[in-house]
């Protein structure tokens, strides 16, 4: 894949997410995005290990973030959060199922198609781990959520 359509394609996969929101409602976002950010920030420093590390790779591009995995995390990670808790939130077991299902979309089909059309590829992991590696910020975010909204129910 050319640079010139990855940059098209990361910059549909922002937009498209964030186009989203006015569907989620005022009161929704204003709820959920601190969560999102929270787990936002965790995926930042992730990925700057996972880099480090070598766990996966982004083709054609200079060596910056911006280019690879920035517009999965501020597109349909951040977006894909607050939907997530606004359909589940309340229902652990369901958040997690839905968590597990949309991940191992991501983490198998999806990684598959980047890995074809050379946008990225896994190095030092496999898909089981990749899976993993993206799976674990859920119950961050439920939990920080849980703490939220207790923090501010006794608040008010």
């Amino acid at each position: 894949m050319s640079l010139k359509n990855q940059q098209l394609i990361n910059i549909a996969l922002v937009l498209l997410s964030w186009l989203t929101l006015p569907l989620l409602g005022k009161r929704n976002i204003k709820r959920f995005f601190p969560a999102s950010i929270l787990v936002v920030i965790l995926e930042f420093f992730s990925v700057l290990i996972g880099r480090k590390q070598k766990w996966w790779v982004f083709y054609k591009k200079p060596n910056s973030m911006i280019s690879g995995e920035l517009p999965f995390i501020v597109g349909p990670f951040i977006v894909g959060s607050m939907w997530i808790l606004k359909f589940t939130y309340g229902n652990f077991k369901k958040f997690i199922a839905l968590n597990a299902v949309i991940d191992l979309i991501f983490a198998y089909p999806t990684v598959k198609i980047l890995e074809k059309n050379k946008v990225s590829t896994l190095v030092r992991l496999n898909h089981v781990q990749f899976f993993l590696y993206i799976f674990y910020k859920a119950f961050f975010l439920y939990g920080f959520q849980y703490i939220f909204d207790k923090t501010r129910n006794t608040s008010q």
